[in-house]
């Protein structure tokens, strides 16, 4: 019996050997993803903060002897043109990238609950027919959408950014609160219609505020979209007043040298919205996906 004991013993002690092996290698491919998504950020940021011969130097100087904010204060002066370009830049992003999530989210809205809650012909093949664009990068419908925009008098405008910004959004975003519709009990709204609630009434009291995780992430993914797009931004808008920032960033590019400094604090600032908007809501990001991948 001692033998079967001490056997049974060794056994679970390699068992528990193998599961720490894999707990350890886990959390080593973490560090490293860790490491490797946030150098690059941390790079950006020392150099931000270094004058223009320091951010030259070679070998590269990782920490700057005399650190300076002159990048950042030239970035967000309104009395000089960098600082006014800059500012200007930054108000088309943010004034883009909320008008798509915002229209983004009232389409997407009642568009996934048709396909979740009714039955009508076609309605599989609709719901897979919106999905199809994503099977095609998006520089293939460069060309047709801008002779699109120019037909119909929207190239140098901001309208044009968001309606192409739609096409490429609300496909995902309708698969994604679909599956998250597919999860809420339709005995919910049974009920509530029972009570002598409306569907509009029992959809925008009990399953709106169900969803509301969904939709959160819908607004992110919409947002971070048209906040970073460069190639259709760069295209459809010439005038200088017009331009978005991931398009305004390279006038920090010059025929004889670049601004590093500037170019990274440019950068920096602009990363800031997305991060921000991403930890704060992270929960909501990530309830939604696990929510709407898994069928109860």
């Amino acid at each position: 019996m001692s033998t079967i004991a001490e056997t049974a013993h060794r056994g679970q002690a390699r068992r528990g050997m193998r599961i720490d092996g894999w707990r350890w290698s886990g959390r080593i491919f973490l560090v490293f993803m860790l490491l490797y998504t946030a150098l690059p950020m941390i790079w950006m940021l020392i150099t931000s903060i270094k004058s223009g011969f320091a951010a030259m130097q070679f070998p590269p100087q990782w920490w700057p002897d005399q650190p300076t904010l002159a990048s950042y204060q030239k970035l967000l002066d309104p009395q000089n043109s960098v600082g006014q370009d800059f500012l200007r830049f930054f108000w088309n992003s943010l004034f883009v990238s909320t008008a798509t999530t915002i229209l983004s989210v009232i389409v997407a809205v009642p568009a996934a609950y048709a396909f979740s809650r009714f039955t009508f012909p076609g309605r599989n093949f609709l719901f897979f027919a919106v999905l199809l664009r994503n099977m095609f990068p998006a520089v293939i419908f460069l060309v047709p959408l801008f002779i699109l925009m120019r037909a119909i008098g929207l190239v140098n405008t901001h309208g044009s950014l968001v309606l192409t910004y739609l096409t490429f959004g609300l496909p995902l975003a309708i698969w994604l609160l679909k599956g998250f519709y597919d999860n809420i009990p339709v005995q919910l709204e049974q009920a509530a219609r029972i009570d002598g609630a409306t569907r509009f009434q029992a959809f925008f009291l009990i399953v709106m505020p169900l969803s509301a995780p969904g939709i959160i992430a819908t607004a992110i993914y919409s947002f971070i979209g048209a906040w970073n797009e460069y190639i259709y931004a760069y295209t459809f808008l010439s005038k200088n007043e017009q331009l978005t920032l991931p398009v305004g960033i390279q006038r920090f590019f010059s025929e004889n040298t670049t601004d590093f400094p500037g170019l990274m604090a440019a950068s920096f600032l602009m990363s800031v919205p997305v991060v921000v908007l991403f930890l704060v809501l992270q929960r909501y990001f990530v309830r939604a996906l696990t929510e709407g991948a898994v069928k109860h």
